[in-house]
């Protein structure tokens, strides 16, 4: 018995717990929340940078991480590629994905957007050209698929950023453009459609072009795909993609706003869905366990604020409060059950993309300038500190064996207690 104990406890040790990965953009369950401990709250190039690695070029995703081992894609002279990096920052192998889509907003609307996922044993990149592949964690490609090629040219006015979700066996992606949009699920070993559903909506001009990313709801006993972009946020079943509801009311017909193209994607946990939507239009939160069309007095609305939503990052819901970090890097918080406004507060103020981070008690934003600002989790705003790296990052922060992960446009960076 001793022996066995023993052994168990070694295999504990060297193997990692799922709360010790971050598998996809936004980590486990795609909520933006880490269990990790004693990551710093300050950090320089001086200070807590456990290592650096040059990339070979900019992109947006964040890493996907798993074990000891890193993805992450890149815009390299040679076109997009999919990167594996070792925890120890070194380079274990980089491989083609695709082309370059082009540049959009400057640099922002690059061919490396969409982030990697990964289930331990195999991981997924996409391009912005919709070059989707299957790559085993020796480097080795497994599947691969065009998505132009396969549902029609792409037709969003800076580019495609989406990230596929993965839930069990199966790749959900939507593809919400200037075409009939598309809700889609692959098998995720081969690469072959399971189903595909046509999501109508009466959207118009640039709101027909959506940026965000599906994610998954999971219920008791049920689960839900998210579907976010031209004017609706939608949810479908699993298994064949039915719509089960629709939440409108989130560009009102009076005085339409034919430039609200949703970035920001829903943030799902199982008694709540927080729906943005962009350029400080509402926010709405809903009961998952709705049906039909949602508007506003709905019995499974929850709270409706008509402004404030972020227009990139999307929303983060940890221990009963939502923050929304604004563009400017205003970040609100709101009690999640009423929707009541405890602050609003600005930490760095100048350009976010990066959807925050929750971590050890702490909210991480993360500046297009390279500023970072750690904020105390609670309903009281107070600024732990602020840091400055010497780079540019659109890339959400990740968190994984005890480190902070940063994706800048030159370099990753590795922070941690030394």
């Amino acid at each position: 018995m001793r022996l066995f104990c023993v052994a168990v406890l070694t295999i504990s040790l060297a193997t990692p717990t799922f709360a010790d990965n971050w598998p996809s953009w936004r980590g486990p369950n795609n909520a933006g929340i880490s269990a990790e401990k004693s990551i710093p709250a300050v950090w320089s190039l001086e200070k807590n940078l456990v290592w650096k690695l040059d990339l070979p070029g900019i992109g947006s995703s964040t890493p996907a991480i798993w074990g000891d081992k890193i993805f992450l894609t890149a815009e390299a002279p040679t076109g997009i590629v999919l990167m594996c990096v070792g925890t120890d920052g070194k380079l274990i192998w980089e491989k083609p994905l695709g082309t370059s889509s082009g540049k959009a907003r400057g640099d922002e609307g690059n061919g490396a957007s969409g982030s990697p996922t990964t289930d331990g044993k195999h991981v997924w990149a996409v391009s912005g050209k919709g070059e989707l592949a299957c790559f085993d964690f020796d480097g080795k490609q497994i599947w691969k698929t065009e998505l132009e090629k396969v549902y029609g040219k792409f037709h969003y006015q800076f580019g495609m950023h989406m990230t596929p979700v993965l839930e069990g066996d199966s790749l959900y992606l939507m593809l919400i453009h200037s075409k009939p949009g598309l809700v889609i699920s692959l098998d995720k070993t081969t690469g072959k459609e399971k189903w595909k559903i046509v999501r109508p909506s009466d959207g118009r001009d640039e709101c027909e072009h959506s940026y965000a990313s599906p994610v998954v709801w999971h219920g008791k006993d049920k689960s839900l795909l998210i579907v976010h972009g031209n004017d609706y946020t939608t949810g479908h079943e699993l298994a064949d993609g039915k719509e089960v509801w629709r939440v409108g009311g989130l560009n009102p017909k009076t005085g339409y706003n034919p430039t609200l193209r949703f970035v920001a994607s829903p943030l799902a946990v199982e008694d709540l869905i927080v729906i943005p939507t962009a350029k400080n239009g509402p926010v709405v939160a809903i009961h998952p366990d709705g049906t039909g069309l949602i508007e506003a007095g709905n019995s499974v609305e929850v709270w409706r604020k008509l402004k404030g939503t972020p227009d990139v990052p999307s929303p983060l819901v940890k221990d009963g409060l939502v923050y929304l970090c604004g563009e400017t890097g205003r970040l609100t918080c709101l009690d999640a059950k009423t929707g009541q406004e405890y602050y609003a507060q600005d930490g760095v103020r100048t350009r976010h993309r990066a959807s925050p981070l929750y971590v050890d008690g702490k909210i991480i934003l993360a500046s297009r300038d390279g500023r970072f600002s750690v904020i105390a989790a609670g309903k009281k705003f107070e600024l732990l500190a602020t840091n400055k790296l010497p780079d540019d990052f659109t890339a959400s922060p990740a968190a994984a064996g005890g480190r902070l992960y940063l994706r800048g446009f030159k370099a990753l960076y590795a922070i941690g207690e030394k």
